[in-house]
């Protein structure tokens, strides 16, 4: 007898998990995948086994970022970061490492669930049929009652509408933030939804989640890049087209491109692979070499503030210090986070741990120097 090629009409849960309807090559088989823990050289996660406890009972769990650089304890000192950071891992772990991370013992609040559980039905419950009352309800929880409300990661459902497959955002941060700024281009009512293009969305429907969230203004950094800049889209790299039979769909196995360079890069660049991965790996070498000289010009002067206030300096005295830190902090915690060390824009995270380093080696001259006045404006732009 042949097998069906198409899945029966019936609930979605069991027929894709584990039905023999439903061909190897299904979107579902590749989002499957993304239990994959393959590194890259600045990127990705290696499996770590650990032993389950009552309370934890993952067997397998990313490598730690704070133990590998014990700087960032001292950089996120009073952040729950502080307590537990680890490589991310794929999509399908999103739901698991976020419940049982240590940084829970701390207390995370249930907007953490925005982007790490499948949350449009439980925001539809909350909100009694209201996505954005439902959103802002669970927002107002601590995450372990957010959690009683969330059953999947990442879902079909959370970037398509169920019925057409069409591509949606259904993040109400995300679709109030576009918004603002398409406000301060003079487009007025701009619904994302219902405005954007379709490869406006293959990014938009990404960048709901992947966003930095710590400035205002327009700089996230990877629109500062050269492939935003040509239209390239973040499923294009990341989940690129694939031919299956007859059919052209998005790989659902999101991944690093640097792990399906002739999927990912090749379509583009028609040059060989070990050339590509050599120019990726250059931009972060040099990305991560500056990196590495803004924390330390930060650990320097987060030693000689705890110097000063061991000597008994008062904090009125370290004013100008204090915020210095924090402006470098929270420059190089803008790269730390973005997770593609500099290749999305080379020069945006250049320039950004630029500032960072600099603002750092500024609030040591303020402490050296009560006449001290340090330059912090941003550069102007052309």
């Amino acid at each position: 007898m042949r097998r069906r090629t198409t899945p029966p009409r019936r609930g979605w849960s069991d027929i894709w998990a584990s039905s023999p309807w439903v061909p190897r090559w299904s979107r579902y088989d590749q989002y499957v995948r993304t239990v994959d823990q393959q590194r890259t050289r600045f990127g990705g996660s290696e499996a770590l086994p650990r032993t389950p406890t009552e309370a934890d009972p993952r067997t397998v769990v990313a490598q730690s970022k704070i133990e590998e650089d014990p700087r960032l304890k001292t950089m996120w000192a009073g952040y729950a970061f502080a307590r537990d950071f680890r490589e991310e891992r794929g999509h399908a772990y999103m739901l698991d490492d976020q419940t049982f991370t240590e940084r829970q013992a701390v207390g995370q609040p249930g907007t953490c669930a925005n982007c790490h559980a499948s949350t449009v039905v439980a925001w539809r419950k909350l909100g009694d049929g209201d996505l954005v009352k439902g959103f802002e309800a669970m927002n107002a929880m601590p995450y372990m009652e957010a959690r009683q409300h969330l059953e999947q990661p990442v879902a079909c459902i959370d970037c398509h509408e169920p019925g057409s497959m069409k591509l949606r955002v259904t993040r109400p941060a995300f679709m109030e933030g576009i918004a603002a700024l398409k406000a301060s281009q003079g487009i007025a009512d701009y619904d994302v939804n219902r405005d954007a293009t379709r490869q406006e969305m293959r990014s938009f429907v990404c960048g709901q989640c992947h966003v930095e969230y710590y400035f205002e203004g327009t700089e996230e950094t990877w629109n500062q890049g050269i492939h935003a800049r040509s239209g390239v889209a973040c499923a294009d790299c990341h989940m690129p087209y694939r031919r299956m039979g007859a059919q052209k769909i998005s790989d659902h196995h999101v991944q690093s491109p640097l792990l399906n360079v002739n999927a990912a890069c090749q379509t583009c660049h028609n040059i060989p692979e070990e050339e590509i991965v050599a120019r990726v790996e250059l931009i972060q070498v040099h990305t991560y070499r500056m990196r590495n000289q803004a924390m330390d010009a930060l650990m320097d002067l987060i030693g000689e503030v705890a110097a000063k206030r061991a000597a008994g300096a008062l904090d009125s005295e370290l004013a100008t210090a204090l915020e210095m830190q924090r402006r470098a902090q929270f420059y190089l915690d803008f790269v730390e986070a973005e997770n593609s060390t500099g290749f999305h824009a080379p020069q945006e995270a250049t320039r950004t741990l630029g500032e960072a380093l600099g603002d750092a080696r500024q609030g040591q001259l303020a402490l050296r120097d009560p006449d001290f006045t340090p330059r912090i404006a941003p550069p102007t732009r052309p």
